[in-house]
C-alpha cells in the first residue's frame, strides 16, 4: 500500500473525521487505501466505511474487511451511492484527498508527468474517452489558452497555445509527454521551466478529468448527505481547488439554516450550514515533509454540519 501512495496528513485528517467509532464514514478518494485503512483501524465493529475511486489500479488495493464497501466511481455520484447503501439519514463524515497518487505520477504509461516519455493520456478513469492527446490535437488556440490560464495559472498561456497550434499544423500530431515538454520548455524560461511545465501538465490533467466540476458537485452533495455534527475533511494541493473548497465552506456557512430545496426535501433532509473547524489550514509537519516531500503542498480544511 505504501508503495502505491503514502497517505498525507494521516493522523490529522482521520482524527478530525471520526467523531464516533460506531459511525458511518466515506472516503471519497480511496487511492492506495491509506486513509481508508486508518479509518477502519479506529472504528468499532459496528462502524462502516464507503470508499470511492474511479481508477481500476486503486481498486486492487482493497483491504479484506467486511466493514468496507469499495465502489468504483468518481465522487460526483457520492450522494446516489450513499443513499443506495441505505444511509438516507446521513453519514458521520466525508474525507477527500484531492491529490494525484504517487502511483499515478510514477506509472510512466499513464502520462501524468513530463519526467517520463509516455503517451499523453492523464485519464484517472482508464475507461474515459478524453485524453490529453485529444486536447492538444483538437482544441482551438483559444480553448488551449483558457485551459492553461485558468487551470495552470500560466502567464504564457497564449504563447503556449499558439506554439502548439503552429506545431501540430506543420509537424503533425503531438502524441507524447516528451514532445509536448520539448515544445513548451523554451517558452517558459530557464529559471521556471520545471515549475511551469508542472503547471501545464496540471492544467491538462484537470481538463481531461473534469476535476473542478466534479469537485463542486461533490461539495454540494456533501452538505446534504452529512448528518448533523458530521465532518467534511478535505486535503487540497493547489490554489484552484483550495479556493473552491474554502469558498464552499464559507458560502454554506452563511446560508439560511431553514433553507430547503426540492432535492433535499425528496430525501427528507434540510440543507444546513457548514461550520469551519480550523480557521487556518493545517499543513504537513517538518517530520512528514522529510518523510514525504510530496506532502509539501497539502492543505487540510475541516468543516462540520450544524
Amino acid at each position: 500500500m505504501s508503495e502505491y501512495h503514502n497517505p498525507v496528513l494521516l493522523d490529522e485528517s482521520i482524527s478530525a473525521l471520526i467523531g464516533s467509532p460506531k459511525g458511518i464514514y466515506a472516503d471519497a478518494t480511496f487511492g492506495g487505501g491509506g486513509h481508508t485503512s486508518e479509518i477502519l483501524r479506529r472504528i468499532d465493529p459496528e462502524g462502516r466505511v464507503i470508499s470511492f475511486d474511479r481508477d481500476s489500479d486503486a481498486i486492487a488495493n482493497k483491504p479484506d474487511d467486511d466493514r468496507l464497501t469499495l465502489i468504483r466511481s468518481d465522487f460526483r455520484w457520492i450522494q446516489n451511492h450513499i443513499i443506495h447503501q441505505g444511509y438516507r439519514a446521513g453519514i458521520d463524515g466525508i474525507l477527500a484527498d484531492l491529490g494525484v497518487s504517487s502511483h499515478q505520477f510514477d506509472t510512466a504509461e499513464r502520462g501524468f508527468s513530463f519526467r517520463y516519455e509516455a503517451p499523453l493520456d492523464m485519464r484517472m478513469n482508464q475507461k474515459g474517452k478524453l485524453t490529453a492527446r485529444d486536447i492538444i490535437a483538437e482544441y482551438s488556440e483559444e480553448q488551449l489558452a483558457d485551459v492553461f490560464y485558468y487551470y495552470g495559472e500560466l502567464k504564457q498561456s497564449r504563447r503556449l497555445a499558439a506554439a502548439i497550434v503552429k506545431a501540430r499544423s506543420s509537424k503533425g500530431d503531438i502524441a507524447t509527454t516528451g514532445q509536448l515538454a520539448e515544445l513548451a520548455g523554451p517558452l517558459l524560461g530557464f529559471d521556471r521551466e520545471k515549475k511551469d511545465l508542472a503547471k501545464m501538465f496540471q492544467a491538462l490533467r484537470i481538463e481531461v478529468n473534469g476535476e473542478m466540476k466534479v469537485l463542486k458537485q461533490m461539495l454540494e452533495q456533501a452538505t446534504d448527505i452529512l448528518a448533523p455534527g458530521g465532518r467534511l475533511v478535505i486535503m487540497t494541493y493547489h490554489s484552484l481547488e483550495d479556493r473552491i473548497v474554502k469558498n464552499h465552506i464559507k458560502g454554506t456557512d452563511k446560508k439560511d439554516k431553514n433553507h430547503t430545496d426540492a432535492h433535499a426535501m425528496i430525501f427528507g433532509q434540510t440543507k444546513t450550514a457548514l461550520k469551519p473547524i480550523n480557521k487556518n489550514v493545517i499543513t504537513a509537519s517538518a517530520e512528514e515533509l522529510a518523510r514525504n516531500p510530496r506532502s509539501r503542498s497539502a492543505k487540510l480544511r475541516i468543516a462540520e454540519k450544524s
